[in-house]
Formats: structure tokens, C-alpha cells, sequence
């Protein structure tokens, strides 16, 4: 591969999530959290850990943050705690949680790191889940109005923000097979909540807007490359299908006002529990497209699934991570090209990284050649997208320190930073200095 050029002012930088790195779990007035209370219950998280401290960075973040800027980071993505802010989801506000993003967005432009805030990055307050959680329409008016208070205390110095982390996982694994927070396994239920959910950022989306502060405002979506087993026709409608649900069942809504057409039958609007008006609600036009993407996913027909007639077939021998996902490099350039074809937006790839378990040797140093390799493959394809005329803006990696990950606890190290939980010592890997060098770059050498 020869030397890839980036733009001039593109953004290079990494991502998180605020359940996953800031520990304080009950500091400062915060509320109990859906990922709270589904981690201190037996049987769910690997290891029964839990993220109660996590990297301590609500501590910790003037470190963190001095390891950015070693780094040479642009931007910085993190997500908001809605409990920090609403205890119970609504009602008073929590300054003591306001105040924390305060100092750390003030840390932050004092390092020259742009932040790009995320407003939900799944950790919902549990007494909102009490009462029914997303799968109450009550639910998207209150994530409006937090929306609504965050920006309009921030947006003095933040100006572009994503509503939603990943709408389609945290309603489909959180509520279909009960794998993630807050554990339902209701098939029915979680495709009314992806409705709910497309009302909330319509709903969020029109809120940060009416504050006047915000610049650009989107989402970060996750998606796969769909592609089809063989090239049969069969395979090849059953993959355009799963890129209908899998990747943009919350983009088209919000760009378009129709659901995509995925279900073999066609979409059911009363199944989805869809009223009258609400496809008004959920059309909201957005200022750009976050992309999380980490691998490909292998699809066939199945005519046995009666919803979307598609199964995913396991991909062909080849490298994968520690987390047993396929390295796939050209998903992302197929993925960009799809996104950017079909609606013409500009772009954030908004996560993409890897997971590989290397530690500190004898001399303390944290040498995670794999990491470098998949990045070389995968950023290359980003700038390959680019030369081809899409309008990507940024490449933001997940993530930044080893965290909570999730149903996995901490058995996954997608970091930059190496971290030992006993002690929170950071280390930066190579991997890190390495994308230190492309920042200063802003060029990819073969």
C-alpha cells in the first residue's frame, strides 16, 4: 500500500463511554443505571465484574486527558451519564454531575482536543427502566429533555454532538436476547423499542437544536458490511435485507421517515407499535453519519426466518481478534462507500479498533503489533474511501484505556493505553505512539 493522505483538519482521535471508564458509580449525587444494577446481579458479567470503578477516570481524567494530548489527539469522544445529570431520569437536575463535564470539557480545549460528546452511550437511569424503560413511549419525551439541559449547559464550548451510541444494539441485545443491560429476552418488546427509540432521536435530535448552541447533530451507528454468502440472487437480497435492519433501521427512519424494507412480509406498523404521526416525528434531518465498524458479516438466505429470511454464515479461515471477530479491512471502505452513495452526508467513523490481550513485558513496554497491523488495514481503507470522494471527516478509535467491556467485564483490552485495574497504572502501547505518529502526520505510510 503507498503513502495515504488525509484531508487537512481531519479529525483523529479516540472514543469511549462513559459506564465503561468512569467508575464513581454512586459519587456526587449520580443515580442507579441500568448497567448498575444488571452488573451487581449474579450470573451476568464475566467474572462477575463490574464497572463501579472501572479506569476511575471520573477521577482520573486530568490523567487520561494528559495521555491524550501525549498522544497528539484532535478529538475526543465521550458519552454523558444521563444518571449523573437525572438521578431518576427526570425531574431535578444533578449539578454536581454537570459540573463534572464541565471541568472536563474545559480540560479538554486546554489540551487542543475538540470534544465530540455522546449523549447515551447506553447507560439508562434505572427508575426510568422501572418504568418500563425504552420500551415506554414516556421514555423518548424525558430523553429529550435531558438532551435538551446537557446541550444548553455545554454548548457554550461544544458544538457538535451524537444523541444515541449504537440504537440498534442497546435495544436489540438489551431486550431480544437479553445479552446486554437491562437483560430482557422478549423478542416482541425489543422491536417496539427500536420504534421508541427512533422517536427519542427525533424528539433529542429537534431538542439540541432548539438550545441554538449545537453546530451538527447525529448519531453513532453500528454496522457490519453485509456480504452475501455466494452470488446467488437468494444471498444477495437476504444480505440487503440484514443491511436494512442491522445498520440503517435508524438512519433511514430519521433521513427518509420510512423503515427500511427488511421484514420478508413487509413491515407491520402495529407489530412496531407505530401510531399516527410518529413517522413525522421520527424524520429529522442530520447533520452527519457516525459509522462504528468493526468487521464483516457473511450472509445467506434462510428461508426458515420468517422476519427477515437471513442467517449469518461464519466467514471464511482467516485472522481475528482476541474477541474472535474477523479482520476484515475492506468492510469499513464498503461500508463508507454504501453510507456515503446512498445518502450523501458527511461521515465520522465514530469507532473501529480491536481487541488483543498484550501486556507490559519486563521492561514495562506494551508491544501490540496486531493492533498496528489491523489499524494499518483498516484506516487504509478509510483514506482509500476518501480518495474515492466520500466526505469523511474523522476516524476516532475505540478506545482509548483497556475498560468495563461490557457482558465481558474485563477480559478485553481494545486500548490504547494498557491499564492494570488493580492499581490503574496506565501504560501506553505501541499501538499508541504508532497512531501518534500517522496524527502528526496525517498520513498513513505502507
Amino acid at each position: 500500500m503507498a503513502k495515504v493522505d488525509f484531508p487537512a483538519g481531519f479529525v483523529w482521535g479516540c472514543a469511549t463511554a462513559s459506564y465503561q471508564i468512569e467508575g464513581a458509580w454512586n459519587e456526587d449525587g449520580k443515580g442507579e443505571s441500568i448497567w448498575d444494577r444488571f452488573c451487581h446481579e449474579p450470573g451476568h458479567i464475566k467474572n462477575g465484574d463490574t464497572g463501579d470503578v472501572a479506569c476511575d477516570h471520573y477521577h482520573r481524567y486530568r490523567e487520561d486527558i494528559a495521555l491524550m494530548k501525549e498522544m497528539g489527539l484532535k478529538g475526543y469522544r465521550f458519552s454523558i451519564s444521563w444518571p449523573r445529570i437525572f438521578p431518576q431520569g427526570k425531574g431535578t437536575v444533578n449539578q454536581k454531575g454537570l459540573d463534572f463535564y464541565s471541568r472536563l470539557v474545559d480540560e479538554l480545549l486546554a489540551a487542543g482536543i475538540t470534544p465530540f460528546p455522546t449523549l447515551y452511550h447506553w447507560d439508562l437511569p434505572q427508575a426510568l427502566q422501572d418504568e418500563g424503560g425504552w420500551a415506554n413511549r414516556d421514555t423518548a419525551q424525558h430523553f429529550a429533555d435531558y438532551c435538551g439541559t446537557v446541550v444548553d449547559h455545554l454548548g457554550d464550548r461544544v458544538k457538535r454532538w451524537m444523541v444515541f451510541n449504537e440504537p440498534w444494539v442497546f435495544t436489540v441485545l438489551g431486550h431480544l436476547g437479553g445479552y446486554h443491560a437491562p437483560g430482557v429476552a422478549d423478542p416482541e418488546l425489543a422491536l417496539r423499542t427500536t420504534h421508541i427509540v427512533n422517536l427519542a432521536q427525533g424528539l433529542a435530535v429537534r431538542a439540541v437544536r432548539g438550545t441554538g448552541k449545537a453546530e451538527a447533530v447525529s448519531s453513532a451507528f453500528s454496522m457490519s458490511w453485509a456480504c452475501p454468502a455466494s452470488d446467488s440472487e437468494e444471498d444477495r437480497a437476504a444480505a440487503e435485507r440484514l443491511h436494512g435492519f442491522a445498520n440503517v433501521w435508524f438512519v433511514e427512519t430519521a433521513l427518509n421517515g420510512r423503515y427500511p424494507e427488511a421484514y420478508v412480509g413487509g413491515f407491520d406498523p402495529e407489530r412496531f407499535g407505530v401510531q399516527a404521526g410518529d413517522m413525522d416525528i421520527v424524520k429529522v434531518p442530520l447533520d452527519f453519519i457516525g459509522i462504528n465498524l468493526y468487521t464483516r458479516m457473511v450472509v445467506a438466505d434462510d428461508p426458515q426466518d420468517k422476519n427477515l429470511g437471513a442467517r449469518r454464515a461464519d466467514p471464511p479461515g482467516g485472522e481475528r481478534t482476541d474477541f474472535g471477530w474477523e479482520v476484515y479491512p475492506e468492510a469499513i471502505y464498503n461500508v463508507i462507500m454504501r453510507i456515503w452513495n446512498d445518502y450523501r452526508l458527511p461521515i465520522y467513523i465514530t469507532e473501529n479498533g480491536c481487541s488483543y490481550g498484550d501486556g507490559p513485558d519486563e521492561k514495562g513496554v506494551v508491544n501490540d503489533g496486531r493492533r498496528i497491523s489491523f489499524l494499518k488495514g483498516y484506516i487504509g481503507q478509510v483514506g482509500r474511501a476518501i480518495k474515492e470522494g466520500a466526505d469523511v471527516r474523522g476516524y476516532y478509535h475505540w478506545t482509548l484505556t483497556d475498560n468495563f467491556e461490557w457482558a465481558l467485564g474485563y477480559s478485553e483490552r481494545f486500548g490504547l493505553v494498557h491499564v492494570d485495574f488493580a492499581n490503574q497504572k496506565r501504560i501506553i502501547k505501541n499501538s499508541g505512539y504508532w497512531y501518534r505518529d500517522v496524527i502528526a502526520a496525517n498520513a498513513l505510510d505502507a
